[in-house]
């Protein structure tokens, strides 16, 4: 089972820390969701988590509020007394000197955010659900054209790396090249993203590595991305019957997900970058509803209708 330290949460979601003694990084969470203890700090316990992370906002600190100063005490330390791993406190709510007093008497760290509670639960449980998440590293480069995660692959040398540069110089943003890191959020998402060591950076054979953000700026590159679809890029065969109306449909499947997969023949001449950007849109549009291949048949029926 994975675990991820409390310290990584925090700094990977910008928790501050006020509890400096308590050493974060020995305190490990397996669970990728988050627990909002309105109910504990009532006294209710039935089918509690205490190994998520605790997260609590205005309704839970206006309700500790209205206790009296003992009950209060009393109400935060039987939650610190469960042994969670943590507890934030949201909307730039501070805890109070009782507070801490609790944290350190039973090794519970304190975080504060100033955002709002929604949005730290959804930034602890996304970082949660990608380090957690099984995860696969395919050969290939991903690129957010027109804000969908296009994945292209195919043999090596075949100019993956080449329509990446030119998508780039086009305006669309490089996530990985080479290698790319596949998460599977749940059963209908893939994120993928670039290893550490790789990230920003591309290779062309002849020239040699060249670093796109700095060369292109802060927004030609993205951390990580959905993927929408694959275009696998092969040789141009000649034998071969290829899909000429985009009505047979191709999947290929990552960590148990089916993702549409649509195959492009390269051959000299072929702008791949065009393709790649055409293929995109025509995706968002039958995503959306509207099919051009059922436009044509539908164009044929009325034709044919008129000759008869």
């Amino acid at each position: 089972m994975t675990e991820i330290s409390i310290a990584e949460i925090a700094k990977n979601t910008n928790l501050k820390e006020f509890t400096p003694e308590i050493s974060p990084d020995e305190i490990m969470v397996s669970e990728t969701d988050i627990n909002r203890p309105a109910l504990q700090l009532a006294g209710f316990y039935d089918y509690f988590q205490p190994r998520r992370v605790q997260v609590i906002g205005n309704v839970e600190c206006a309700y500790l509020q209205s206790l009296d100063e003992e009950r209060r005490r009393v109400s935060v330390e039987t939650l610190f007394a469960k042994g969670i791993p943590c507890l934030v406190l949201c909307r730039s709510h501070i805890p109070e000197p009782y507070m801490v007093d609790l944290a350190y008497k039973y090794g519970v760290p304190l975080f504060c955010s100033d955002e709002g509670t929604s949005e730290v639960s959804e930034k602890i449980i996304h970082y949660l659900q990608k380090k957690m998440s099984p995860t696969i590293t395919i050969h290939g480069v991903l690129i957010d054209v027109f804000g969908e995660g296009v994945l292209i692959t195919g043999e090596s040398g075949i100019g993956k790396s080449e329509a990446a540069l030119e998508l780039v110089k086009r305006g669309h943003r490089l996530v990985a090249d080479d290698a790319v890191e596949i998460h599977r959020v749940d059963n209908d998402t893939l994120i993928g993203n670039a290893p550490e060591i790789t990230r920003d950076f591309i290779e062309l054979r002849g020239v040699g590595v060249i670093d796109i953000k700095s060369l292109f700026g802060l927004e030609s590159v993205k951390p990580e991305q959905v993927i929408s679809f694959v275009i696998n890029i092969e040789e141009w065969d000649k034998n071969k019957e290829y899909d000429r109306l985009g009505n047979g449909e191709e999947y290929v499947e990552y960590l148990g997900n089916k993702i549409t997969k649509y195959s492009v023949p390269l051959r000299p001449g072929r702008n791949l970058a065009v393709i790649v950007e055409a293929v995109a849109v025509n995706y968002r549009q039958i995503t959306l509803g509207y099919n051009a291949v059922d436009e044509l048949y539908r164009r044929v029926q009325k034709n044919m209708d008129k000759g008869n």
